[in-house]
């Protein structure tokens, strides 16, 4: 498991937005020391989610659709990278010959268990309360 780079320049993409501007993608690398590529490629996985709006023009850039208040790190989790799991195995296509409806693994259960707290915390918190500590 793994939290990835994209996720992190994706929170600090909308740290920089939080304070309601419009900012420009070259001045959110600068602030946040992330390459210009990436930076245009989070910022359209964020505005096709609705977190995000963009803005044309000369004076063009991104701000916030959505308030902090209502995004949580999970959410952003799943629009970089659809899913985070602790293992494999918790797929929901994925096939293990010892987990079975007959013979139950005990350690899929405590994964499972573990996957469920992790998700818990991931949407405990918004972005704005993250921000705020």
């Amino acid at each position: 498991m793994l939290i990835t780079r994209e996720v992190d320049y994706a929170v600090r993409i909308l740290r920089v937005l939080a304070d309601k501007n419009i900012v420009s993608v070259r001045e959110m690398c600068i602030r946040e020391d992330i390459s210009v590529s990436i930076a245009y490629k989070i910022t359209r996985k964020l505005e096709k989610s609705g977190i995000i709006k963009s803005y044309r023009g000369t004076n063009g850039g991104y701000s916030l659709k959505k308030s902090l208040d209502e995004v949580t790190l999970y959410d952003v989790i799943e629009v970089v990278d659809k899913e985070l799991l602790i293992t494999e195995c918790l797929q929901d296509e994925y096939h293990c010959s010892r987990n079975t409806k007959s013979d139950i693994c005990k350690l899929h259960q405590e994964f499972y268990r573990l996957q469920e707290v992790l998700t818990d915390e991931l949407q405990s918190k918004s972005l704005s309360a993250v921000f705020s500590l």
